[in-house]
């Protein structure tokens, strides 16, 4: 039994005329003696939280930073009406900051043999899987003196998956797909090597792709056009070490890297390529593999909302490794890594070249917009030394690029919010270039 504060406020009024009038002990007890009569009955007359029946539904998933709504249905099987506050108890993070004290409370009245059900509203801020604590039940009398309270566990699970805010890239992505395959009016071909159709010759086009034999059997020179390779494989490898931990701007370099690879995955599924995964730092986290287009996109979302960086060095020899038992054939391998030179000069430089023998190889990486803003800095000696230091590191980034670039690796230096559709051209490139 919980008083409540009704029931304190009033025992101070009943107890202040007498302290007033006649202050003894035979004063206070003649006033505070039909309170607690009348808490008892109160407490009585309340409904038992403890025999509450509880059941879930709703969502179990959604994307960070939409709304998931979960129904709880409150039972009450007992004789007696319920008047109680309910707290469905989740993780903070299983809300919007600021907003779990209410979201979280709800007040409800349950005839006896009946049932209601409430709505809580959730709106994860971090990636993975949420479940939910106990629902506290405070159950209230009639006269709302006393309370009993009980706590349930009612498991439900909700996974707060990546947001994919790069796809919205993806029509654009695809209707230069659609280009490069020949299925728009464009006049565009990819230098597949994939025999298409023949046409007639147009100015402009390149003369090696007359083709003479269906010239002379009509009137017009006939060329011929060759659409991109498809059935390619495509191995993106997510580096989930330490470097991956660093935040650029609100969030990690792991969600950007993340966000690139859906983009990427989308699309090459579309061009009938088949995408494989595989995270590692110093052992493979995750992988996905041997996936229909239709669902590795989902494939990707669920295998990313788990997944988080490890606070460890990246095993560069053990990540190619991996890569190379991952695909055995020749693939696209796109390494979605850090480009910091201190790191990638003891580890990506040293193993790169046993990738490229094999594969061609596409480097994306995370830049750091704040990079650059110190680079313009000046006014104070503080702000010129820490330009000179944004400079240095910009240089040692672009050396180090220039050397993937010489070892025969394809890089894409972006921000977080520009690397997805670079990336996806990058790709469009190397399919239109026939290098798949």
């Amino acid at each position: 039994m919980a008083p409540t504060g009704r029931a304190a406020l009033l025992a101070a009024l009943g107890t202040l005329p007498v302290g007033i009038l006649e202050p003894s002990w035979l004063g206070i007890a003649a006033v505070n003696a039909p309170l607690a009569l009348a808490m008892v009955c109160d407490f009585c007359l309340a409904a038992p939280a403890r025999k509450l029946q509880f059941t879930r539904s709703g969502d179990t998933s959604v994307r960070l930073g939409d709304e998931a709504v979960v129904h709880t249905t409150i039972t009450n099987p007992t004789t007696r009406p319920l008047r109680a506050q309910v707290r469905d108890a989740w993780p903070p993070s299983a809300w919007e900051p600021g907003t779990a004290q209410t979201a979280s409370r709800h007040s409800v009245r349950i005839p006896p043999g009946e049932r209601r059900r409430v709505t809580t509203r959730l709106r994860p801020t971090r990636r993975g899987d949420r479940s939910p604590d106990r629902i506290t039940v405070r159950s209230f009398g009639p006269l709302g003196l006393v309370s009993r309270q009980a706590g349930h566990r009612v498991p439900w699970g909700l996974r707060a998956l990546p947001p994919f805010t790069s796809r919205k890239h993806l029509p654009a992505k695809l209707a230069r797909l659609r280009e490069l395959d020949g299925r728009t009016s464009v006049l565009t071909r990819g230098e597949g090597t994939e025999f298409d159709s023949l046409r007639e010759y147009l100015p402009g086009d390149d003369t090696r792709s007359i083709d003479w034999r269906a010239t002379a059997r009509q009137s017009d020179v006939a060329v011929r056009t060759w659409r991109p390779e498809r059935d390619r494989r495509i191995l993106l490898v997510l580096d989930t070490g330490r470097t991956s931990a660093g935040r650029v701007g609100d969030a990690p370099r792991l969600d950007a890297a993340m966000d690139a690879a859906l983009l990427l995955g989308a699309l090459a599924s579309r061009a009938g390529d088949r995408v494989d995964l595989l995270a590692y730092d110093r052992r493979t986290r995750a992988t996905v593999r041997g996936r229909a287009a239709g669902d590795l996109l989902p494939a990707l979302v669920n295998t990313f909302a788990t997944l988080q960086p490890e606070l460890t060095e990246t095993d560069p020899r053990g990540l190619s490794a991996a890569a190379l038992h991952a695909a055995p054939r020749r693939s696209l391998v796109v390494l979605l890594t850090s480009l910091d030179p201190a790191a990638a000069e003891e580890g990506l430089l040293t193993v790169v070249s046993r990738l490229t023998q094999r594969h061609a190889v596409l480097v994306a990486a995370v830049s750091d917009p704040r990079i650059t803003d110190m680079g313009t800095a000046r006014g104070t000696v503080d702000r010129v030394y820490e330009a000179a230091a944004a400079a240095q590191f910009e240089r040692e980034r672009r050396l180090l690029s220039q050397q993937l670039v010489r070892k025969g690796v394809t890089v894409v230096d972006a921000t977080p919010d520009e690397l997805a559709p670079a990336l996806a051209d990058a790709y469009l490139a190397l399919k239109a270039a026939g290098r798949l």
